[in-house]
């Protein structure tokens, strides 16, 4: 499916770039952290900001670099509830060169932007190649099971489908098939992978061939070779 081939590409492509704006975070940080001087600063204001349904209060603060000269930043870190008060003594790091781009020394001040961008990049590279691999291993265990699987025919129960799934606002169709299992006599419910269009109209008969894993029927591969191929 078209759609789904796009959002693959999407989530796999976002979720790198923000990996890698993520690991130039950390760099940066890092970088930072080798020149840095530790000194006091003040907090001196709570500047509230409000961005969309969000809000947050960023700390205003005020220090004196190695020659005495005082310098003043806004934290590009914030939060509400406000995590400092004004007037409240803070650490804060800055380097000889550019003492304006000075840092509270927070946890969060310091790693909070590779960190939430990490975490989304991750989320989302993640369900990329999520996207990319179950597909893949999906055939490739069709494959495996029509080489070495044991082949019985199930009976066609009925065509569903798969509201747990939905792209671009439509669900996928399942064939579901039921076969009695002679030698046990216990029913087994076998569902397709998923279909992109409604089968109905073109399931040729009953029943479908079916291959199962001769020591564990719940690893099973329904063939649907005989649907025809969806229209890119």
């Amino acid at each position: 499916m078209r759609v789904y081939d796009f959002l693959k590409l999407v989530f796999s492509i976002v979720g790198g770039a923000l990996l890698l704006g993520a690991f130039a975070a950390y760099q940066s940080t890092s970088g930072f952290l080798v020149d840095a001087l530790e000194v006091p600063g003040t907090v001196t204001d709570l500047v509230y900001d409000r961005s969309g349904d969000s809000s947050a209060y960023y700390p205003v603060v005020q220090f004196e670099d190695a020659t005495g000269r005082p310098i003043e930043f806004r934290s590009s870190s914030g939060s509400n509830p406000a995590s400092y008060n004004v007037g409240e003594k803070v650490p804060v790091l800055y380097t000889p060169g550019e003492p304006e781009s000075a840092r509270i020394n927070g946890f969060f001040s310091l790693w909070g932007l590779p960190l939430i961008v990490g975490i989304l990049g991750g989320a989302f590279f993640l369900v990329g190649v999520l996207m990319i691999l179950v597909p893949l291993i999906r055939r490739s265990r069709g494959a495996r099971l029509r080489e070495t699987g044991q082949l019985v025919v199930a009976k066609i129960q009925g065509v569903e489908q798969n509201t747990g799934l939905v792209m671009n606002g439509q669900s996928p169709f399942r064939i579901v098939t039921q076969w009695q299992n002679p030698a046990t006599a216990s029913v087994h419910v076998f569902r397709s992978d998923n279909i992109w269009f409604d089968p109905t109209d073109h399931i040729p008969g009953e029943s479908v061939n079916v291959y199962i894993h001769p020591d564990n029927p719940k690893r099973y591969w329904v063939d649907t070779s005989f649907l025809p191929k969806m229209a890119s």
